[in-house]
């Protein structure tokens, strides 16, 4: 999933486009609503489900009346390997942790039921 998103913007009309090889998607797009900051200012968030073939060139165009011009983010298959790279890394950690912390809890819990049967032994004597 690519993601496009605009912070601290006014006046809040603004337009989110995805464009592949120069031409609009429509398809597979869902975007926020212009969000309220809270401090005047507001953000739009834009996600397209696709992930680029070689050669294609993904591109987020932002325009607004801050500008005179379109700002075009050109997202190339190298960003989106980066990311999928990254994302895979962070969910590798997340599992590792996950299961380090499941089995540190298994061995304290072990201790803990050792401990009160040490106590429970010691009462009745």
């Amino acid at each position: 999933m690519l993601i496009c998103s605009a912070y601290d913007f006014y006046p809040k009309p603004i337009k989110l486009t995805w464009m592949r090889d120069d031409k609009e998607m429509t398809a597979d797009v869902t975007s926020t609503e212009e969000l309220a900051d809270g401090d005047w200012y507001y953000q739009i968030h834009s996600n397209l489900e696709y992930f680029p073939k070689p050669g294609e060139k993904i591109s987020c165009v932002l325009e607004h009346a801050s500008s005179n011009k379109a700002m075009i983010y050109d997202l190339g298959a190298a960003g989106v390997v980066l990311g999928v790279i990254m994302a895979a890394g962070g969910l590798i950690y997340y599992k590792r942790r996950h299961k380090a912390n499941a089995i540190s809890a298994g061995s304290q819990d072990s201790r803990h039921s050792e401990h009160l049967q040490a106590l429970s032994g010691t009462e009745e004597l």
